[in-house]
């Protein structure tokens, strides 16, 4: 729960801001993507509310990287979500650097918008019992959040970020910029996170798939392992040890207990 209420805060945060960027001032750049290399020059000014956004975006991923690997709980896709930090990272540090920062904006706004729902959703399971009583609202809560989840990813990540983000990368920018430099560098990165979409956009056809086949009673995350299943296949949450390690720390636990004892 804290997780997800961090993650929720952060994201609703990132993700207006966003919206305030391309909603709330004049750059054009959502209903217009290619406008994103217009006038594009090597080491141009970067405004100072797009840099803000860069910065606050950078430090978050960054910390990221250490909170899945040591602090969030490990799940199915942890691995997957820890190259998903280390490509946007590079996206965001390498885009500044390089001045591409107009389509990152985009890039950042068409992504933070599923983290939202997702972190909402969590939490209205987490709470649909506490204290030991059932509460309905935050399951029919949960419900709605999980529907609108799926299509917003579907549409934000799958749809609308290749027919803008991809297009104005791939297509638009040799148009603007005929010699644009790294043109093969980020479009291959944001292909890469585009297969990374198609992957968890896979869970949610399971998860949807368990609810419509009835094996799955209520809204639940599809990555988590359970006890059962964790014991089965002989796995524990969190990073694997090598086993020689793993050894070493049993004995020297066996060790503090005899000299407790």
């Amino acid at each position: 729960m804290p997780e997800s209420a961090w993650k929720l805060l952060f994201y609703s945060l990132s993700w207006s801001y966003g919206a305030y960027l391309l909603f709330g001032t004049d750059y054009p750049f959502f209903h217009d993507p290619p406008s994103v290399f217009y006038d594009w020059k090597q080491g141009m000014e970067v405004p100072r509310d797009i840099a803000i956004a860069y910065l606050l975006q950078g430090s978050f991923y960054g910390h990221s990287l250490y909170a899945t690997a040591y602090m969030d709980t490990w799940r199915k896709d942890s691995v997957v979500m820890l190259l998903h930090h280390v490509v946007a990272l590079t996206l965001i540090a390498s885009s500044y650097a390089f001045r591409y920062h107009n389509v990152g904006i985009l890039v950042l706004f068409l992504h933070d918008v599923n983290d939202v729902q997702l972190e909402f959703t969590k939490l209205n399971v987490y709470f649909k019992h506490r204290g030991g009583v059932y509460h309905r609202l935050n399951d029919v809560v949960s419900n709605i959040g999980c529907l609108t989840f799926s299509v917003s990813w579907f549409w934000f990540r799958l749809y609308w970020f290749p027919l803008k983000v991809l297009y104005a990368t791939c297509h638009s920018s040799l148009q603007s910029v005929p010699n644009i430099p790294f043109y093969f560098f980020f479009n291959a990165l944001l292909l890469v996170l585009t297969l990374m979409n198609i992957y968890w956009f896979l869970y949610i056809v399971l998860f949807v798939a368990k609810v419509l086949l009835g094996q799955m009673q209520e809204v639940n995350d599809v990555r988590e392992y359970d006890v059962e299943e964790s014991s089965r296949a002989g796995k524990e949450p969190g990073i694997q040890l090598p086993r020689a390690l793993k050894e070493r720390l049993h004995l020297k636990n066996g060790l503090v207990k005899d000299k407790r004892l």
